[in-house]
């Protein structure tokens, strides 16, 4: 889809969620559209089923389907199966992420964290459906540095269930720091927080 067909779009299947991940789902993305959704299986959400914005706030609401085969009930735990609950809280990192370049934010999105996480359910194999509903109080687009900010509240059901809620998450949407060489050498094959002391 063209870019200002992106922007308008409301909701977003599993396809265009994918398409996403491998930076194919916009054919005329503007100059520094470098934001990814991780690829399956870390990808935490199979469909976005309404987006908003009404000044610098604005809504998401999204799905994922539990599957009995899903890898972290693989491993976490061997005889007591249950979806880590920093899954839920990447989950709503992804949607955040995701809704600030829908608003326009140009750059790669990076989790900046959140102020309260709190769980009172968890999820199981044989659930059937976990719904991510996210406020986002504040999306600011800092122009003189090239960056923006989303900051947001959120909860998270299992089978219309409440299991877990969100205060002030934030994602920062930063420009030209994007590893697109990978797995090569380069300025950004590096992480922490000082790259020019690391002589890269």
């Amino acid at each position: 889809m063209k870019y200002e067909q992106f922007k308008s779009r409301k909701e977003f299947d599993l396809n265009h969620l994918i398409s996403f991940a491998y930076g194919r789902l916009v054919e005329d993305p503007p100059e520094n559209f470098d934001a990814r959704l991780p690829a399956p299986p870390f990808l935490m959400v199979d469909r976005i089923l309404s987006m908003t914005k009404e000044g610098s706030r604005g809504s998401i609401i999204a799905e994922q389907d539990i599957r009995l085969d899903a890898w972290y009930f693989q491993c976490h735990f061997p005889g007591d199966p249950v979806q880590p609950g920093c899954l839920c809280m990447d989950a709503i990192w992804q949607l955040i992420g995701f809704y600030s370049v829908w608003r326009g934010a140009l750059g790669s999105g990076r989790a900046l964290g959140s102020s309260e996480i709190l769980f009172q359910g968890q999820i199981r194999p044989h659930n059937k459906v976990a719904r991510f509903e996210v406020m986002i109080t504040r999306f600011q687009d800092l122009k003189k540095t090239g960056s923006s900010l989303a900051v947001a509240d959120g909860k998270v059901f299992i089978d219309d269930e409440p299991i877990a809620s969100v205060r002030g998450a934030r994602v920062g949407i930063f420009q030209k720091i994007a590893y697109t060489d990978y797995p090569n050498p380069s300025p950004h094959s590096l992480g922490g927080s000082n790259r020019e002391k690391k002589g890269i």
